[in-house]
């Protein structure tokens, strides 16, 4: 019977199976091109059947760590694939109404000179914490595995990966384009820092073109915060210290223009629902 219960399937493997057979149909009925088509199914069919057998590993056992590290891989994979489903999108009606109420938020209630009130040092300091993001979920294992509570590595991993998939699952229906790109020149940061270069280097390659709301950036930074404070009772201080990085990075995500407000506000809601439903999960599965 302990064996049957230590090898029932991960809240995270299981969101995560949901996922893609979710991108699996969003692959047949979307108008692609037939290889991308044929790409997402057949990455799909891999995917839910090693989250199936993973599932039915003991978490006592030598495939733990795979357990632990294959959902961050996955999570970037289901990134990529709202990338390959990117469909030419003509009108910018939503983009426009979220620019206006930017230009409120960063020029008339004063946040962008707030941010550069001390010259380049606080959007160098934001653009350092976006390019963070990348690292959080990372971050939140290793955390995970040096406390020696790997038995609570799922509670982690299902608030982090249910916030970031949950941003990606809404991307087609809010077909749209970041403000760096559609609206260039108009409320950027006046400091050009080193780090804003990179970040921008690194969206160049890595970036896709198929929404950015809600933020993906910020949902999974808010979601590593709630993770670690859920999986880690013990070390509050580190959630906390976690969760006002996320908040600077949804700060940043705007500042920068790698991002609308309403994204940032979206992407934190989304990780709220996330975290709640995943409470209300393990509760559950408690009982």
């Amino acid at each position: 019977m302990n064996r049957a219960r230590n090898s029932r399937p991960r809240v995270c493997e299981s969101a995560l199976a949901i996922y893609f057979v979710y991108t699996s149909a969003l692959a047949l009925i979307l108008p692609i091109a037939g290889e991308i088509r044929l790409r997402a199914l057949i990455a799909n069919v891999i995917v839910i059947t090693a989250l199936t057998w993973l599932s039915t590993r003991p978490e006592a056992s030598k495939w733990v760590t795979i357990r632990n590290l294959l959902p961050l891989a996955l999570v970037m994979l289901a990134y990529q694939q709202m990338g390959w489903f990117a469909l030419p999108h003509d009108g910018i009606e939503l983009e426009l109404a979220w620019v206006q109420w930017d230009k409120i938020l960063l020029n008339d209630l004063g946040l962008q000179s707030a941010i550069e009130i001390a010259g380049p040092l606080l959007p160098g300091l934001l653009e350092i914490l976006y390019v963070l993001t990348y690292l959080l979920g990372p971050f939140g294992i290793a955390v995970i595995t040096w406390t020696g509570e790997l038995r609570r590595a799922d509670r982690f991993l299902a608030i982090y990966v249910l916030s970031a998939i949950l941003a990606y699952a809404l991307f087609p229906y809010f077909p749209s384009e970041p403000p760096r790109a559609l609206f260039p020149g108009e409320e950027f940061p006046n400091y050009d820092t080193v780090f804003r270069r990179f970040n921008w280097w690194l969206l160049a390659g890595g970036g896709i073109h198929t929404s950015v709301f809600p933020s993906g950036h910020v949902s999974s930074a808010f979601g590593t915060a709630f993770g670690l404070l859920y999986a880690l009772p013990s070390h509050r201080k580190l959630g906390f210290t976690i969760l006002a990085i996320a908040f600077g990075i949804a700060v940043s995500t705007v500042y920068g223009r790698y991002h609308y407000a309403v994204d940032a506000v979206a992407g934190i809601a989304v990780s709220l629902l996330a975290f709640a439903g995943c409470v209300w999960l393990f509760q559950r599965r408690a009982s």
